[in-house]
């Protein structure tokens, strides 16, 4: 069986001994060490245990780490705009069209590919030679995206994520002078059960099911039937950004399916840019904030908005 084999020695007297061994090999996760312990792959003091062996003494554990093997997801050597780059994450620009994640009818081209292809020696997510996606943006929408390179950055990250200490700004042109300048969207969000490939604001006594959802938006600049916002998403739901301004009676400029089929302004995206980023390093937890400017498709749309 091939692999690495790696002896520790666990001193959390009356701790678990997945718990003990996930503080001492950050690297995996507790459920990985658990099932790693489930498949007898890990020997404390000689012998397999269960993950809810309690350490009674100073422990010696070996423990068999199978190899990071090749995923099928091809690299691509696709160009890519990287803001940001060390050995634990990458924060990139993506392009508008782009997906993120390969799907179905989207097996080639998407932004994992191009990473892959960016680093070769990538170390790995969850055994598999692949980079882990910490959060995601919308094929049509552009802007700051956060990719981690292996399973310890991913659960750095992921866990700021989750505590809500991640600062993300997008900006967002609608249809309409919004009403108040600025305010907090607090309505939740779900499956639409009318169209399952929608999201919508689930609304309270609904049998549909819904997670809370708010966006807090700030009015930055008003057009001649159009406004320019900074949103900022406290929440990750999928398309939230978009089914909040819809719902608020103000949908973004070229998005067909939250807002008109056919839009006012000659643009063949949605304007929607992830602009402002914060964040706490994975390697030094010292905060990290990066900027993306308006890409040129959009800013041509407000140079002629100020005509």
């Amino acid at each position: 069986m091939s692999g690495t084999t790696k002896t520790f020695t666990l001193t959390d007297i009356g701790q678990r001994v997945d718990i003990a061994l996930a503080a001492v090999y950050p690297e995996l996760s507790r459920a990985q060490w658990q099932r790693l312990i489930k498949e007898g792959v890990v020997l404390v003091d000689g012998r397999p245990v269960k993950a809810s062996f309690r350490l009674e003494a100073i422990t010696p554990v070996v423990a068999h780490l199978p190899e990071v093997t090749e995923t099928e997801l091809l690299p691509e050597p696709i160009p890519l705009d990287i803001r940001y780059e060390d050995d634990d994450f990458l924060v990139i620009n993506k392009a508008a069209g782009m997906v993120v994640h390969p799907a179905a009818g989207h097996e080639r081209g998407t932004l994992v590919n191009a990473v892959l292809a960016h680093c070769p020696d990538l170390p790995g997510i969850g055994g598999e030679k692949r980079p882990g996606i910490v959060h995601r943006l919308d094929k049509e929408t552009s802007g700051l995206i956060i990719v981690a390179k292996h399973d310890k950055a991913l659960r750095h990250l992921q866990k700021q994520f989750k505590a809500r200490t991640v600062s993300k700004s997008y900006l967002a042109l609608v249809e309409g002078h919004i009403q108040p300048p600025q305010a907090t969207i607090d309505a939740p969000i779900g499956r639409d059960p009318r169209q399952r490939k929608r999201m919508a604001v689930i609304r309270p006594g609904s049998s549909a099911r819904s997670r809370a959802a708010q966006t807090v938006y700030t009015l930055l600049r008003s057009y001649d039937g159009f406004s320019l916002v900074e949103c900022q998403p406290l929440t990750g739901r999928t398309h939230q950004i978009r089914v909040h301004l819809a719902f608020a009676g103000y949908p973004i400029i070229g998005d067909t399916v939250y807002g008109p089929r056919q839009p006012r302004l000659p643009l063949k995206r949605h304007f929607l840019h992830a602009a402002k980023l914060a964040i706490l390093r994975p390697a030094d937890n010292q905060p990290l904030q990066l900027e993306a400017e308006l890409p040129e498709e959009l800013q041509g749309i407000l140079s002629q908005l100020e005509q």
